[in-house]
């Protein structure tokens, strides 16, 4: 559907909103190209393999979303996806726009965020809606989420120069606990790490998969299969094993977002293990792996309201590059 017009005088006045799947790559590629220049100037991340992905998608007419024209030409958009009873907006991106007014792209982020939020609230069988925009400061596009109810928690986007920081040796590990490399066959094993790791937690909050173990095996099979966080780095990913029990009760998961830069998809231990030092070795490992293929950098992001985790990845090294927001909404 096509949007009304803004009113004269406004920023934003003469654009457009048009539903995503009225156009194609080609009319959308440009856009991407200069979002990807985005994500490797904030995050160090070649966002390339994921564009390339959303542009299939717009292809096969399957993407929901919304495109924001001026004259004609796409230079905004955002998308969301269904997951059961769950919408999750994937992305906002607003590039060059010379409209009146001191900052006429925020003014068309808002507008796209409106429709979006209003498009998933009105969709018949959503109970929830997630989001999570990491090229967006903290706060610049909230209003629209907290209008309409949204819960907001502010996370860390952390790296950590990989010939810095204190992830040059491993601690000890606790007595019969063996770290080895991630096989095809720890799906299960780490999907009960999760939900046992998330339960009560913060993060399960912002991403309800992490509730159940099918939620979470979900999650790993996003993480595993598909670029949306980089590639795989299977060599880069490994698991915590108590021996006698051959039970995985720590995981780490890497993918590689840039040719020398790799991102913690997610780490995490059994309650029964914490503060045992078992994540610093993880993360230890992690690094290792990464040194020895020549990646120069490490990152990852955490709730900021997760003092205790926070902490750790400032003691071994990590430093805050930016804060951004996740919005969970519950109908």
């Amino acid at each position: 559907m096509t949007a009304a017009l803004a009113h004269p005088g406004r920023p934003d006045a003469g654009v457009e909103i048009l539903d995503l799947r009225h156009f194609s790559s080609a009319d959308l590629r440009p856009l991407l190209d200069h979002e990807a220049q985005v994500w490797s100037r904030l995050l160090s991340w070649d966002y390339r393999g994921s564009a390339e992905m959303i542009l299939r998608y717009v292809d096969a007419k399957i993407l929901p979303g919304y495109a924001a024209l001026d004259r004609g030409r796409i230079f905004g958009y955002s998308f969301f996806v269904y997951e059961g009873s769950k919408g999750v907006i994937g992305d906002l991106y607003v590039g060059n726009f010379n409209g009146a007014g001191p900052d006429p792209e925020r003014a068309v982020e808002l507008r796209l965020l409106t429709h979006v939020i209003e498009t998933l609230q009105r969709s018949p069988g959503i109970h929830r809606v997630e989001a999570q925009l990491l090229v967006h400061e903290t706060g610049s596009v909230a209003r629209p989420f907290l209008d309409q109810g949204f819960r907001r928690f502010p996370r860390l986007f952390m790296v950590l120069p990989l010939r810095l920081g204190r992830l040059q040796s491993s601690p000890e590990l606790p007595y019969g606990v063996e770290i080895r490399p991630w096989t095809e066959q720890d799906y299960q094993g780490a999907a009960a790490v999760i939900t046992a790791s998330y339960r009560g937690h913060i993060d399960s909050e912002i991403n309800d998969q992490y509730r159940t173990l099918s939620g979470s095996l979900r999650f790993l099979n996003n993480i595993v299969r598909f670029p949306g966080c980089g590639t795989f780095d299977s060599e880069a990913s490994y698991v915590a094993v108590h021996r006698a029990t051959h039970s995985i009760i720590g995981v780490i998961l890497c993918s590689r977002v840039k040719h020398d830069v790799g991102h913690v998809t997610q780490v995490c231990v059994i309650p029964e293990y914490r503060g045992r030092s078992l994540g610093e070795a993880l993360l230890a490992e992690c690094a290792r792996s990464l040194r020895r293929r020549d990646y120069t950098l490490l990152s990852l992001t955490v709730t900021q309201a997760n003092d205790r985790a926070v902490a750790l990845y400032e003691r071994l090294g990590f430093g805050t590059t930016r804060i951004f927001d996740a919005f969970v909404w519950e109908g």
